[in-house]
């Protein structure tokens, strides 16, 4: 595992940060539809939207499965 810190990541460009992660990681994230139903929408590290499923387990089940690291954002 890498370990960032503070220091290391002052010195990334704007191009850096969004490719951080791009290929580790994915962000779900709790959204009202239109119906007023709660999803959860799967973002891909440089912040496009891969999707929606119904409950956030599925959501961090499903990136699971396909190698992803889900994080949560609130």
């Amino acid at each position: 595992m890498v370990q960032i810190n503070l220091e290391s990541v002052r010195g990334f460009s704007q191009q850096d940060l969004q490719a951080f992660g791009v290929d580790d990681l994915a962000y779900v994230k709790p959204a009202i539809t239109s119906e007023g139903q709660i999803v959860f929408v799967v973002h891909a590290a440089n912040g496009q939207v891969m999707g929606s499923l119904p409950s956030r387990d599925s959501a961090f089940a499903a990136l699971l499965q396909q190698g992803l690291t889900p994080l949560s954002v609130h």
